[in-house]
């Protein structure tokens, strides 16, 4: 069974969406692309996330959002 990308748990950041293992919202990974930021800048500024989490946070919202726009 594969590890899931984000988390949520109250104990955790309050509830927010983090990266599995973390304590790094998804929601800053936004922001950094969103400022025009890369992945690249994004996991230096938090080494505890890895790229394959990124990429498959970004493959689930992608096809999240293509499914509901079916």
């Amino acid at each position: 069974m594969e590890k899931p990308v984000i988390s949520c748990s109250p104990e955790v950041m309050g509830g927010t969406a983090v990266f599995s293992g973390t304590r790094v919202p998804v929601q800053t990974l936004l922001d950094y692309l969103e400022s025009g930021e890369s992945i690249d800048d994004f996991l230096l500024g938090f080494p505890s996330v890895d790229r394959e989490q990124v990429v498959q946070f970004l493959e689930q919202a992608k096809d999240r959002l293509v499914a509901s726009a079916s």
